[in-house]
């Protein structure tokens, strides 16, 4: 089996925030899951759990459900039949736009399950950007208010600079990069947050079980190292680039760009 190199950057990679996150999302979900197994009790399970939402970037649909919905197209003629008969000759359209069509995609979460009483424990989200604006935010944000409302655990991994971000109050966010928060039933309504720099590593967070079990640890940064170790995600991004947006500042583009190029080196030998 061919083993990759981890990712050049420290932290989170900037340039999975584009096209690659989605296939980036449903790898790191299997492999929290795969690091959490052998550390549960035997009495727990983790689970992946699917659930579809309808994307598009241009109309910002977003539709909860397991079924792919296209919108209806209705065509009316207003020609009379005796015009239609009089053009015999055709006309090149003088515009060609692009048509939205909506995609169903799998997002994938971990949830931690006591096996005896088939009891959901604790859910681990990852954000992808559905998540994170318009319609989709509303969907989230509606199934995260469910989630607070029962007696599990919500652990919230936010690894995607744009889009915003999950609304608490009592104090403002630190600014950061990206954000883990952590709101335990026995504690609510308090959330624990982890604000990350692009340039720190990822931390180790706690995951919440069933009171007296003890917290297991989530070591994020090996998942995401051992995501590029399995797949090789430095070969499929273009380093030469800016990251996605939203823009870096300036300070940090000009580290990005560093790194960057020295992955390129290294992925050239």
């Amino acid at each position: 089996m061919t083993t990759f190199s981890k990712s050049p950057f420290p932290g989170m990679d900037p340039y999975l925030e584009g096209d690659l996150w989605q296939e980036f999302h449903d790898t790191l979900a299997n492999q929290i899951r795969g690091q959490l197994m052998p550390l549960l009790p035997l009495h727990y399970v983790a689970l992946l759990e699917k659930r579809y939402v309808i994307e598009d970037p241009g109309i910002d649909l977003v539709v909860p459900g397991h079924r792919i919905l296209y919108p209806d197209v209705h065509v009316i003629n207003t020609v009379r039949e005796t015009a239609l008969a009089e053009a015999d000759v055709q006309v090149a359209p003088p515009v060609r736009l692009v048509s939205h069509i909506p995609e169903s995609l799998p997002h994938l979460s971990i949830e931690i399950r006591d096996i005896a009483n088939r009891r959901l424990v604790t859910v681990i989200e990852i954000l992808s950007p559905a998540d994170k604006c318009g319609q989709g935010l509303a969907q989230y944000l509606e199934r995260r208010y469910d989630l607070l409302e029962t007696r599990t655990h919500l652990l919230e991994l936010d690894l995607l600079r744009g889009g915003e971000r999950i609304p608490l109050s009592g104090g403002e966010l630190p600014p950061a990069a990206y954000y883990i928060y952590l709101s335990r039933f026995t504690q609510r309504p308090y959330t624990d947050v982890w604000p990350i720099q692009l340039r720190d590593r990822l931390p180790a967070v706690p995951v919440p079980l069933l009171p007296p079990d003890e917290d297991v640890t989530l070591d994020l940064q090996a998942a995401v190292d051992a995501c590029f170790m399995l797949v090789g995600y430095q070969r499929l991004l273009d380093y030469t680039q800016a990251p996605p947006p939203p823009p870096l500042a300036p300070e940090d583009a000009a580290w990005a760009k560093q790194v960057g190029e020295s992955a390129n080196q290294q992925v050239k030998k």
